[in-house]
């Protein structure tokens, strides 16, 4: 039986000068911290390491930074120099706050294993990889490539997820696992969507310009799955797991095989939300 959820739309962004006598209401960010206040207690072995990475600071942002700059530091760059550049990123940017819970919901409510919100800011690189990518990305479009690559490159080896920083993400993603998800420089990523392990958003060869997959929102990518070239792969529609698409792929569809072809229908109305990978099931076997 899947758990019951508190649904997520929360819309949290920094306040202003002008709001300072008002309390925000941030339930994640408050959540999180009875979580980690929970967990210390359980777990006095890790009580510093759950103090300095959530309950040490005032807000989600925060503890964001603090969590990626270990985790990506190196005797190269230092967890405090890339803190203090994640930090002027989401200050320049406030709506970043917004998506980082959006991506952090969008793992509670999916994701059967994660039973708190504390779990995939502490121990998940699947969204640990993918706001690593969302920094990066911002830093490529402020034309620091250099500062962008190392992050790509960090994000590699430390969490076995290779993402061009040039490439586009909506809100509200999960990257089950995550273990060799690669996706390229000119790939676009819409809203709400899910992938499992070992997934490709890749080109078909040594074209340049647009040559990687668009993906509408509300997609369901099932592990394995290579999506190839600059095809477009229709809102919500499910991909299972192993496909090699090679060719666009209609809304409200489910794909699968090699090449994949259209069997059947996506299955809901928002495949992504509902993570049913049972195909083979629904088709009568492929």
């Amino acid at each position: 039986m899947r758990k019951q959820r508190r649904r997520k739309g929360y819309d949290v962004s920094k306040p202003t000068a002008a709001q300072g006598r008002i309390q925000v209401i941030d339930p994640i960010w408050d959540q999180m911290r009875v979580e980690a206040e929970h967990a210390m207690a359980n777990e006095p072995a890790l009580g510093s390491f759950i103090f300095a990475t959530v309950l040490s600071h005032q807000r989600l942002e925060e503890a964001v930074c603090h969590r990626l700059a270990q985790r990506l530091s190196h005797t190269d760059v230092d967890a405090v120099l890339i803190g203090q550049t994640f930090q002027s990123v989401l200050d320049a940017d406030p709506n970043l706050g917004n998506i980082l819970r959006a991506d952090l919901a969008a793992v509670y409510d999916r994701d059967p294993a994660c039973t708190r919100y504390l779990e995939p800011l502490l121990y998940f690189k699947g969204f640990q990889a993918l706001v690593t990518h969302r920094f990066a990305n911002v830093l490529w479009q402020r034309g620091r490539r250099d500062f962008a690559f190392y992050l790509q490159s960090q994000a590699s080896r430390i969490f076995t997820v290779d993402i061009h920083p040039a490439a586009r993400f909506g809100k509200g993603i999960m990257l089950d696992h995550a273990t060799g998800f690669v996706v390229g420089e000119t790939a676009i990523v819409g809203d709400n969507c899910s992938f499992l392990h070992a997934v490709t958003l890749g080109g078909s060869g040594k074209d340049i310009g647009d040559r990687h997959p668009k993906i509408g929102d509300n997609v369901l990518v099932g592990a394995g799955a290579k999506v190839l070239g600059n095809i477009k792969v229709g809102s919500c529609s499910r991909i299972a797991a192993g496909s090699v698409v090679l060719s666009e792929v209609p809304p409200n569809v489910t794909v699968a095989g090699i090449p994949a072809k259209v069997v059947g229908p996506a299955g809901c109305s928002e495949p992504a939300r509902s993570m049913d990978q049972g195909w083979v099931d629904d088709f009568g076997g492929l």
